[in-house]
């Protein structure tokens, strides 16, 4: 093992530093989104820092190479990464305060937390090189070789921890491990270098360990889960509504809120969830609709209820939400509900159904939106799949005029391209231009102008909704080839 302990070094190293990466997204996600913004910034700052510890590495090797410094540079990347496990959150939603922009909070977080820890791994290439080499005639091979290890494990951290560790683990128990494996890592380097402390160190690892198991099943025990998936931090939670009184469950997806239930019943809690009954009127004749974005299932369950007659497909890109849905939201098999677990995008692009309403509930997060549900190729698809006489429902956060309206007028602009009639519903006030809301998005397929009188009292609640001030056209529509979704939602954060 000693003889090729710089290749296990550089190799084990080199995976964390993707490992390290990609539960960066984990991190970050829940309170900055995943968009562009975030993704620029973390993969950034961590080239820079790897940068940087390439540097100084080699400068560090070149005055003194030992393995017992080398131990020392991983024992501290090691500690960083416990550091940022236990000041993520705090940090996160202190620069979440501070700034508006979200690009800034993104680049501070990203420095702050992943930055050190880095630029510690990034010392550890070239310092094995300048520990192997005994040969310039064999030099080029030798850094080539340690290079390409230390680049293959980057590669297996990287499958590793999309496909396996982060929906077994979660982020917290994976920066533990990394912490943890990065010390043993330097006790096998130097046995003798602060052995008490290291070991101490992994007796507090190990401590937390069973302590975040324990937090958790308690939690679990009190009406709480919090778990990562594959594609989402998920939280669900029982709560007291605050305008009924009335016990509720709720699902938060990324630190945002979701979908929900009261308990007792069942019934909707989201006041924006109701105006998917709108299908009701604009085609009373529905048979059979599609639901993109399922999480909880509220509405779908809803949906079978009251429509009996009628059937639905949802798609939700997340199993492990339906999984959810299942166990916490009571959802059960039903013979008139189809499920697609994949991203709405390719199911629209390959479904031969048709339909007579697509709801859309992809649009939840005020951090990042599916951009490619957004597009003009996209409204198109849904175009092609629906019936006569068919509608599409959409919900959208937004304002409807100012900055903060650019997405809504685009995604607006967008859709009337398409279809030959678009109009919006504001959900809690219709006569506030400004304010960011939840607002419904109707698309009819159909040219006849529609009524916006029905006999049903709650559906003429929903109808009185309707927006008929000036909608300004400003803005480009969106295409697969220009779609700057985050750049717009970046105007709503602020």
């Amino acid at each position: 093992m000693k003889k090729y302990i710089l290749e296990i070094t550089v190799f084990i190293c080199g995976a964390i530093v993707m490992i390290f990466e990609l539960v960066g997204s984990r991190v970050l996600g829940p309170y900055l989104g995943t968009s562009i913004f975030v993704w620029t910034s973390l993969i950034g700052v961590i080239l820079g820092s790897l940068s940087i510890g390439y540097i100084l590495g080699g400068k560090i090797a070149d005055k003194k190479s030992n393995l017992r410094i080398l131990s020392l540079i991983i024992f501290f990347a090691g500690i960083y990464i416990n550091l940022t496990m236990f000041t993520k959150e705090s940090i996160i939603i202190f620069l979440q305060n501070s700034f508006i922009d979200i690009r800034l909070s993104s680049v501070f977080a990203s420095i702050i937390l992943f930055a050190p820890t880095s630029i510690l791994l990034g010392m550890v290439s070239p310092y094995a090189i300048k520990l192997k080499l005994n040969n310039l005639s064999t030099s080029g091979s030798t850094v080539g070789n340690l290079y390409a290890i230390s680049t293959i494990g980057s590669i297996i951290g990287t499958f590793s921890s999309g496909f396996y560790l982060i929906p077994a683990f979660g982020t917290t128990k994976i920066l533990l491990i990394l912490s943890l494996s990065l010390i043993i890592l330097s006790i096998i380097l130097s046995s003798k270098q602060l052995i008490k402390t290291k070991f101490t160190f992994i007796f507090l690892i190990s401590i937390s360990w069973l302590t975040v198991g324990r937090v958790n099943y308690l939690l679990a025990q009190n009406g709480f889960i919090d778990v990562d998936t594959k594609y989402n931090h998920v939280q669900i939670i029982d709560y007291q509504d605050a305008e009924t009184g009335k016990p509720a469950r709720g699902l938060r997806v990324n630190n945002e809120s979701s979908s929900a239930m009261f308990i007792d019943d069942g019934e909707l809690v989201f006041e924006y969830t109701k105006y998917y009954n709108l299908i009701e009127h604009f085609n009373p004749s529905f048979k059979k609709s599609l639901v993109i974005g399922g999480a909880a299932f509220s509405y779908p369950k809803y949906y079978l209820k009251a429509y009996p007659e009628a059937s639905m497909d949802v798609v939700e890109i997340d199993p492990k939400l339906t999984e959810f849905a299942k166990t916490y939201f009571y959802l059960q098999e039903n013979p008139r509900l189809n499920i697609y677990h994949e991203d709405g995008r390719t199911f629209l692009n390959k479904t031969s159904n048709k339909y007579d309403a697509i709801l859309g509930d992809a649009f939840k997060s005020h951090y990042s939106i599916p951009y490619q549900l957004t597009t003009r190729e996209a409204i198109q698809k849904k175009y092609d799949i629906l019936n006569d006489g068919g509608v599409v429902i959409l919900n959208i956060i937004s304002s409807i005029g100012g900055i903060s309206g650019q997405f809504l007028r685009a995604e607006y602009a967008t859709y009337k391209q398409i279809f030959p009639q678009v109009y919006l519903f504001p959900v809690n006030n219709q006569l506030a231009v400004n304010n960011v809301q939840n607002i419904i998005l109707v698309a009819l397929k159909s040219s006849e102008i529609p009524k916006f009188k029905n006999e049903n009292e709650e559906l003429n609640k929903y109808l009185e909704h309707l927006w008929t001030g000036k909608i300004e056209e400003d803005m480009p529509i969106i295409t697969d080839d220009h779609a700057p979704v985050d750049y717009y939602i970046s105007k709503i954060i602020k």
